[in-house]
Parts: C-alpha cells; structure tokens; sequence
C-alpha cells in the first residue's frame, strides 16, 4: 500500500518530465550536472516503480571498494533475484532517447562480475537471479516513458 502511495506522489511529481529545464535567467550549470540529476531523479521514479510492481529491494547503489561499477537495484521479483540497472534519458519530441543501448557489453560485463560478488559477499551463489534494465526516457512536459526489460541478458553474455 505504501509503495502505491509512494509512486502516485513521484508519479505525480514526474508529470512535466523528470529532465531538468534550465531557466532562462539562472545561472549556467553544466550539462553533466543536469544529467546527474536526472539520473538521480530517474532512479528515484524506478525505485518506487519498481516497488509498486512488486519487487522487495534489498541494496541500491552497490558497489565495492576496489571493484569498477556500481549495480543500481538489486532485488526480489518473486523467488528471483534481479539486478536491476536504470538508464534515464531525456528526449527530443523528435528523436528517441533509447536509454537501453547504454547498457552495452562493457557495461554488462561490470553487472556480472559485480553480482557476482554480490551474491558471494551474502553466501547466495545458488540463488536463481538475472539482470534486468530498466529504461526511462523523459521529454519535457510529459510524464516519463518506462519500459522494463525482465532478463535483459544473461551473465554468459557479459
């Protein structure tokens, strides 16, 4: 219940895109800094998404000293353990974001060998899992576009 609550008020929030739009008469701020916030904003929306899709989170933002990467959400979707990667984009109205295609085989790579530890670290390594993305394209004022991809690889792949 709480989650369905929870998600209505980012969901709602989201309305307008979740995409910073710099004002006119603001000082500049860096592109990078823009998108950071973004990415903030979208992994926030994700995880009340996700939430409210019934998914028990158990770690957000893992990493490990030493280790390159980080796993953005990793948790329960029924018996399975997914390791959830988000990618927020915004969009032109005329051209598509495609947030997914960030998540290329570097990437997949570093989820792997990060979940692996993951599962390590917990004692877990017979615990079924998979990797799922979960991208979300914003364009300015409109609600976010999400679509979430359930065993968008394979650790074989990686």
């Amino acid at each position: 219940m709480l989650a369905r609550l929870m998600f209505a008020c980012v969901d709602f929030a989201a309305r307008k895109g979740l995409a910073e739009i710099p004002a006119p008469d603001s000082p500049d701020v860096s592109s990078r800094h823009r998108a950071r916030r973004t990415g903030v904003r979208g992994e926030t929306y994700a995880y009340w998404y996700l939430r409210r899709h019934g998914y028990i989170l158990v770690a957000r933002n893992y990493t490990r000293p030493g280790m390159k990467g980080e796993i953005d959400m990793v948790g329960y979707d029924g018996s399975v353990l997914a390791f959830v990667e988000v990618k927020t984009r915004a969009a032109d109205r005329s051209v598509p974001a495609n947030p997914e295609a960030a998540v290329d085989a570097d990437k997949r790579r570093h989820l792997a060998r990060m979940a692996r530890n993951f599962l390590r670290e917990r004692h877990a390594q017979d615990a079924p899992y998979r990797f799922d993305i979960l991208a979300i394209e914003t364009r300015s004022g409109t609600r976010p576009e999400i679509r979430l991809h359930k065993g968008a690889f394979s650790p074989s792949e990686s």
